[in-house]
């Protein structure tokens, strides 16, 4: 029984797990803030973007209906 103890307190498989957590979490929590930092200038260029489609017109090329 005594041994089963000294292999469980020197196993460092579960510490390699836990810094995998801890890494995967700041990587989520970097992209949620990044995500969040960016949000209201992406939404202001698709509103320039919808405004410069709806305004202007594409002119077509009279050359191309007589070849």
């Amino acid at each position: 029984m005594l041994n089963y103890i000294k292999t469980f307190c020197n196993d460092e498989d579960g510490a390699v797990t836990v810094d995998w957590v801890v890494l995967t979490a700041a990587v989520v929590g970097l992209g949620i803030a990044v995500a969040g930092s960016i949000q209201s200038g992406a939404e202001e260029m698709a509103k320039d973007i919808k405004t410069e489609l709806e305004t202007n017109t594409v002119q077509g090329n009279a050359n191309l209906d007589q070849q």
